[in-house]
């Protein structure tokens, strides 16, 4: 049965280029968002997983304007958040060059960056800045990598100079894929070491039901004494909510903002960052 769920992965992914081609151009922001989470979520049910939400009150919604900050596990990480909420990513510009898959990125404003470069950071903070001021949720992996889920890798701090230069909150999820049945973790999703996407997506297809659970704390204020200490506080965080102690977590991050302080920007060699200068909020299409 496992060819006929591939079959049916070809043909959602020829639907999910079709409607980028034909009807996003004539869709405004809400009606594209609807359309990504619809997508996501077949993309979810033909994989056999699940999504579980822990954290949020039925209906609640995530503040306008914030960078969601995750452990990365997968490919499968962007369709899972995604499924709750269209974000906008930030990934590798090598992406872009992927066929079909850098195309359908470039649609859904995904933000690329060239790593190689070390000016372009500047320019992806500015992007990131002025996204989330006309209010939308930017996502971005800190530990630069994917791991198997058992630990959470220390966080780069650079892109956290955006939300300490835009004044926004930093909203701190936690990942974890789950045996349904037996509610342990399992490394079918994990794209990690020599494994190809497709060996990948065949581990999640041969797999047992799969539960994807995102975690969600309280958002933290972008106002830590450096853009280290705000890294450094969300990974703490995000390591109790992948581990799925949301309690812990939750108090955690009640104690980082009740620390508060001002926000530097200097970075850890002693040399000052370029801060983002905050433009007016566009106006959504």
């Amino acid at each position: 049965m496992i060819w006929l769920r591939k079959i049916a992965l070809i043909l959602h992914l020829l639907r999910g280029l079709l409607t980028c081609a034909v009807l996003f151009p004539w869709l405004g922001v809400e009606s594209r968002q609807s359309h990504i989470r619809r997508w996501s979520r077949r993309l979810l049910r033909i994989c056999g997983v699940t999504l579980e939400v822990q954290g949020l009150q039925p209906g609640q919604a995530m503040p306008h304007g914030a960078m969601v900050v995750s452990n990365h596990i997968s490919w499968l990480d962007i369709y899972v958040i995604n499924s709750w909420q269209p974000v906008r990513f930030v990934a590798k510009s090598e992406i872009r060059d992927w066929p079909v898959i850098g195309w359908l990125c470039g649609q859904t404003g995904t933000i690329f960056i060239e790593r190689a470069r070390k000016r372009d950071a500047h320019r992806v903070l500015h992007a990131i800045t002025d996204v989330m001021l006309q209010g939308d949720l930017v996502c971005v992996f800190p530990e630069g990598t994917t791991t198997d889920g058992s630990s959470v890798l220390p966080f780069h701090a650079n892109l956290m100079q955006a939300p300490i230069s835009g004044g926004l909150p930093v909203q701190p999820v936690g990942l974890a894929y789950l045996d349904t049945a037996t509610g342990q973790p399992t490394l079918a999703p994990a794209y990690i070491g020599d494994l190809s996407l497709l060996e990948t997506l065949d581990a999640i297809l041969r797999a047992p039901p799969i539960t994807a659970r995102l975690c969600f704390a309280p958002a933290l204020t972008s106002t830590s004494a450096s853009r280290r200490e705000l890294a450094e506080a969300a990974r703490e965080v995000v390591i109790h909510l992948s581990q799925g102690a949301h309690a812990y977590a939750t108090e955690l991050a009640g104690r980082v903002n009740a620390k508060g302080g001002m926000a530097s920007t200097v970075d850890e060699g002693g040399e000052s960052v370029e801060s983002p200068t905050p433009h007016a909020p566009a106006t959504a299409p």
